[in-house]
Order: structure tokens, then sequence, then C-alpha cells
């Protein structure tokens, strides 16, 4: 699960790089911050000329329910759900960021990062909603780096996926049953106990 993520400009300029065009919505959007669900977020989608952009769009769709968002998608599933199915079928998303959060059960909070300090490019998608566009973090089965903090984690795409996960429709299958890239796990305190509990 992705809950929050730091963007800076040490991500901002790395996307600058990547994309063709940037939307005006984006002038002034405040960096250096972390990112919550419902918060505005730049994000990388396709443009109608067939290149990518970065865009400005709103983090969580709004639940069935009306109480509540839904801030991420299981790669295994979505797919199948209806409410899901347009958006990775037709408008996809890659959400960048320096740097994600995860809590353990213990509530202790951990910071994952690329071994190589770079940009994370986390896969998803957005839809237009009632309340205007808003996009979702995709997550997958989690992998060594991860499994023992939580069971999930951001679909992560490589700097030379972006475009086929954003253009090309017959890698969205494939791509979404790959193995995110061994990331560093940072924390501020870790729990020490006395008593070996195995």
């Amino acid at each position: 699960m992705c809950s929050r993520y730091y963007f800076d400009n040490d991500t901002m300029n790395d996307i600058l790089n990547i994309v063709e065009k940037t939307d005006a919505s984006l002038q002034g959007m405040q960096v250096n911050r972390d990112i919550y669900p419902t918060d505005d977020a730049a994000v990388i989608i396709k443009n109608a000329a067939g290149g990518i952009k970065l865009s400005k769009i709103k983090w969580g769709y709004p639940a069935i329910s009306g109480s509540g968002i839904i801030i991420n998608a299981r790669a295994e599933t979505a797919l199948d759900k209806k409410m899901f199915e347009g958006g990775i079928r037709r408008r996809r998303a890659v959400i960048p960021a320096g740097f994600f959060y995860e809590w353990s059960r213990s509530k202790e909070k951990n910071i994952f990062r690329r071994k190589d300090r770079g940009t994370v490019y986390m896969a998803g998608f957005y839809d237009l909603t009632a309340s205007g566009e808003r996009f979702i973090i995709i997550t997958t089965q989690a992998n060594a780096s991860m499994i023992k903090i939580h069971d999930r984690m951001p679909l992560i795409l490589e700097k030379g996926q972006i475009k086929d996960w954003l253009l090309d429709d017959t890698a969205v299958d494939c791509l979404l049953q790959q193995t995110p890239v061994l990331l560093d796990r940072e924390t501020e305190y870790e729990q020490q106990t006395l008593f070996d509990l195995t």
C-alpha cells in the first residue's frame, strides 16, 4: 500500500527532462513536501498529440459509498474491476516521487527510496470523476526489500518504461506483472527487543 510520498525539486527537475509539455496548472505548485491522499500532485500522462506531459491531478477516487476515497488499486485485479478498467486501459499515469513511506505493524515510519537515489516512478492511472480528474497508484506484491514491513508496495517502473506504460497498450499486461526494483529502507527509529521472539 502507498498512502504518502515525498515530492522535491530534484524530482521535478528529473521529470522536466522527460516530458514534452507541462500544464500551466503546475505553475507555482509547492515542492519539497509530503503528498497526501486528496492532495493535488504532479503526474505524468499522455498528451493529445501522443507524447507525454506533466499535469496536476488530485490523488484518490471518490469511494462508491460516497464517503472516503480509494487511493490504490491492485495490479493483479485492476483490469477486472469496472471502476478501474477505463482508467488503466486508456488513461494511464506515472506518479513521480523522491521516496515513499510505509508504516510497519508496530507503527514505525519507514522511508523507501531507490538505491541510486533517483526518482521513484510509480505506475498508476486516472479518470474524470464528478469532482474532477483523480488518480490512483497501483500496488503489487512486496519484493524482498519491502516484505518485512508490508505485503504490498507501489508498482515501480524504470525510467525507460515510462513511455511504454503511458503509450503502448500492448505493454500493460506485462508491466503489471513485473517485480519492482529493490529499494533502500530508512527509519528514524526502530524498536529493539531484548528477547528472541521467533
